[in-house]
């Protein structure tokens, strides 16, 4: 079964865009990840870019923002292309299926919802029914 669940750290802004066929947001960004042993008493991270679509797209581009601690679930996919020299190129990237805040949502003023509870999205919720105050 191909599925992961991965916490980090947004490395940068969202980059979130629409496909020029049926105009579907797409966005992309990278979570840095601990590891789980450190080498030289360090913790290592892996960068690993995410691709979401849809409602979940729209979702990271409004509200995710660099620095903030996120979960993603979904699957690792890799494709392949050819540049205009023919060369082959590979790319590996985990498609989430849910987002959410991994430390809660920001409260008046930006200070941390250090309760614990993390608020999430998945493409099943509404817009109106955002899952945090």
């Amino acid at each position: 079964m191909n599925n992961v669940c991965l916490v980090g750290r947004l490395t940068k802004e969202v980059e979130t865009r629409y496909t020029a066929n049926n105009n579907t947001a797409v966005s992309n960004f990278t979570i840095a990840v601990d590891r789980r042993f450190k080498k030289d008493g360090q913790p290592e991270a892996d960068f690993l870019p995410i691709v979401t679509w849809s409602k979940t797209a729209e979702f990271c581009g409004k509200y995710f923002k660099k620095g903030m601690r996120v979960f993603v679930t979904g699957s690792i996919q890799t494709r392949s292309w050819d540049d205009q020299e023919g060369k082959k190129h590979y790319a590996t990237e985990i498609i989430a299926d849910s987002v959410g805040f991994a430390d809660g949502a920001k409260n008046d003023g930006g200070n941390s919802n250090n309760t614990g509870n993390s608020a999430g999205f998945t493409p099943s919720n509404e817009e109106d029914d955002l899952p945090f105050n």
